[in-house]
């Protein structure tokens, strides 16, 4: 649906995006990265609303800027609030619905309203609206002409727990639907809460792209970190550090053992062997940074020590 390649963008002497590959197809995918890592620019450039500096840009195989009619296929959320305040909610969707060419538009509205939990008979104008509510009304514009692919930009902010979770239970289902869904967030558990693949961006460059499981086990320079729950932390520690298989070892707790290892397979077979030796019991074995958490810390931090 989407092919990007080697785009970059520039504002004068400012980079926003440098030299940025990537595919999106059916399904969820999420643009992660932090403030200012240039995910929003990224977006535009995928919406036809800039053109990059150099690259390409495809949506469903054709330049976004040099042919409109792909606009009929999309959905755009921006991350800019701009929507007519003195109207109401169904008539600010039936308008997107009318310029879509929709027969039926205000029936269309209605049900997009619903989708994001609004109510399509609400007399008040936008104006009155909460931020939520507000963002919800930008979702369902997005929706109302059924496209094939949705781009959202920090769609869920400013949303309640309850509606953050009803949004991203509509796009888990969206993209098992085989739309394609690419949504931009900042935030580590909204995107975990997708189950999706991650395009990790970090400034202006892409880290890394993948399941975020799949990204950490190819960080070799990185080590994993372990806890190992054991009667005999001192014991279990001074026997691991002789397996040779750990390149470092403290006890931080009564019961527990924090282990940083690079070869968590040798570990994985070394552990048993040295808990006989010391003579203790292993009660838990967990890795502490196999979350989306650590990944994105360790991508945008190596980010920074590169000057990127």
């Amino acid at each position: 649906m989407i092919e990007v390649s080697h785009i970059s963008k520039w504002f004068g002497d400012v980079v926003a995006v440098s030299d940025v590959s990537f595919a999106v197809g059916p399904g969820v995918t999420a643009l992660l990265g932090p403030n200012g890592a240039g995910k929003s620019t990224v977006l535009r450039l995928l919406c036809g609303l800039t053109r990059p500096s150099q690259g390409t840009v495809r949506v469903f195989g054709a330049d976004p800027r040099h042919d409109p009619a792909r606009f009929r296929r999309l959905g755009l959320v921006p991350q800019q609030e701009a929507l007519f305040e003195g109207i109401r909610a169904r008539d600010f969707v039936t308008l997107a619905a009318e310029l879509h060419g929709l027969e039926g538009a205000g029936a269309a509205a209605a049900r997009a309203l619903r989708e994001v939990d609004l109510d399509p008979d609400d007399s008040r104008s936008l104006a009155t609206y909460s931020k939520g509510m507000r963002q919800r009304v930008k979702v369902a514009q997005a929706l109302v002409h059924d496209p094939e692919l949705l781009v959202l930009d920090e769609p869920l902010d400013g949303l309640d727990p309850r509606q953050r979770l009803h949004l991203i239970a509509l796009f888990r289902r969206l993209g098992k639907e085989g739309r394609g869904v690419l949504v931009s967030s900042h935030v580590l558990d909204e995107v975990e809460r997708f189950g999706s693949r991650v395009l990790v961006m970090a400034q202006g460059r892409l880290a890394a792209e993948g399941d975020f499981h799949a990204i950490r086990e190819l960080m070799d320079n990185r080590p994993h970190r372990l806890r190992v729950r054991t009667d005999r932390p001192h014991a279990l520690g001074s026997a691991l550090l002789a397996s040779a298989t750990v390149v470092g070892v403290w006890v931080a707790a009564p019961d527990e053992v924090v282990v940083d290892t690079l070869d968590v397979a040798g570990f994985r077979l070394a552990v048993a062997p040295a808990a006989c030796a010391a003579g203790a019991r292993l009660l838990e074995l967990v890795p502490l940074d196999d979350d989306l958490e650590s990944v994105f810390r360790y991508l945008v931090g190596a980010g920074s020590r590169n000057g990127r």
